[in-house]
């Protein structure tokens, strides 16, 4: 066999690109105007426009969606969570990538992270600039996801996201800037990794429990409880908990002020929708930091629920889940020391 057509044979396990839309997938007819074509590429584009890709695995893709992870909702997660689980219950699949839009890939993850039921590496990858962009990061990124993934020290770690030669776990990663490569980070506990051209280096393992030792999971769900996010501020009143409660909110996160503060107006909105039996959890707008139980507010007293590590958006997520097996502010705080 000539020298190149052994480089691009698969030389790995059997990886499954399962690919939802996002900026990775995007084109852009001018990169100094404004808008991109959601949709444009599919995956057998993203898997061609990746040289030797193919020699880092067997690959093989498949289209799940084509959206803007703007519009990523709860009935495509838990659409996802099921192809997810039933591809890595399949014996000859090794693991997975999944393609995704990164407004949204940090809460995409930390739900597949608690509800994914197998050990098999699960990596998921975009870009920050579209397919057609100077400099696009997205085929870099694909081909050291498949790398990660395709790695024999890549299972049991949860779900893992691949982005600017970075590793790292789904609780951790956090958006942190608008426009640039570098947006994410891990600003708790640090990375998972590190992957560079392909060559993939771990730092450590999680630290809490997930996927298979997760107790949350989907199976047969159709939907999932109805969580809001409010946000914290200067002057604010109770108009918009009130509302949420009204709406059929059966949690509320609080993307509270420094650690987790709000105002005595919004605080009694809290406090007479915990009365009425929806968990309040209380987050932090700060983007750092840890909400500590009894910090800012006695919650013994108010019964709200401290969010610990979690920003707002993850806090969400991990409420949503404890809300399917109890309201009790107790067991839900629990989970969120336990996770």
């Amino acid at each position: 066999m000539p020298a190149a057509a052994a480089a691009d044979a698969p030389a790995g396990p059997k990886i499954v690109i399962l690919a939802t839309g996002g900026t990775i997938a995007e084109t852009q007819a001018d990169p100094m105007k404004a808008g991109c074509k959601t949709g444009a590429l599919r995956v057998e584009d993203l898997i061609r426009a990746v040289p030797r890709i193919r020699g880092r695995a067997d690959l093989t893709g498949e289209q799940f969606s084509n959206i803007a992870s703007r519009n990523m909702d709860d009935r495509m997660w838990l659409r996802l969570a099921g192809r997810v689980n039933k591809l890595l219950r399949r014996g000859d699949v090794g693991g997975m990538v999944i393609t995704h839009g990164t407004d949204t890939i940090e809460e995409t993850a930390w739900f597949l992270n608690l509800v994914v039921k197998s050990g098999k590496p699960v990596v998921m990858t975009g870009a920050m600039r579209p397919a057609t962009a100077v400099g696009a990061d997205g085929p870099a990124n694909l081909f050291n996801a498949v790398a990660v993934a395709a790695h024999p020290d890549a299972g049991g770690r949860g779900v893992l996201v691949t982005l600017n030669d970075e590793i790292h776990f789904a609780r951790e990663i956090e958006k942190r800037d608008s426009t640039q490569p570098d947006a994410f980070k891990s600003p708790n506990r640090g990375l998972a990794g590190a992957a560079r051209a392909g060559a993939v280096r771990f730092f450590g393992r999680p630290a809490t429990p997930h996927t298979g030792a997760s107790e949350f999971s989907v199976e047969g769900a159709r939907s999932l409880p109805r969580v809001e996010i409010v946000y914290s501020h200067a002057n604010m009143g109770r108009d918009f908990i009130d509302c949420a409660v009204e709406k059929g909110a059966a949690g509320i996160v609080l993307a509270g002020v420094g650690a987790g503060n709000v105002s005595d107006r919004a605080l009694a909105a809290l406090s007479d929708a915990i009365r009425k039996g929806v968990a309040v959890v209380r987050s932090s707008r700060t983007g750092g930091g840890i909400v500590m139980r009894n910090s800012e507010m006695d919650d013994e007293k108010t019964g709200t629920i401290a969010a610990m590590e979690f920003n707002p958006q993850k806090a969400r997520v991990l409420l949503m889940l404890a809300l399917m097996k109890t309201s009790d502010p107790k067991a839900i705080q629990e989970a969120f020391l336990k996770y």
